[in-house]
């Protein structure tokens, strides 16, 4: 009797530590996983800054170059 009801507590434990450790673990990945969104999204944003920075400089370049011709 007391070896059935320590097997039982042994199996318990057990399966309490393992859906802890794989909701830990899914935690971390959802948590890595905004992390990386983050740095993609200030990375699109920057990339989009520097195209339009890119785009005015050229319009300004065109502009002087008119005025040169002239």
């Amino acid at each position: 009797m007391i070896e059935s009801n320590m097997h039982w507590t042994q199996f318990i434990i057990f399966f309490i530590g393992v859906f802890g450790l794989f909701i830990w673990n899914r935690t971390e990945s959802r948590n890595d996983q905004r992390s990386t969104d983050a740095k993609l999204e200030a990375i699109r944003a920057l990339m989009y800054e520097m195209i339009q920075e890119s785009k005015d400089f050229h319009g300004r370049l065109c502009a002087i170059e008119e005025r040169n011709k002239r």
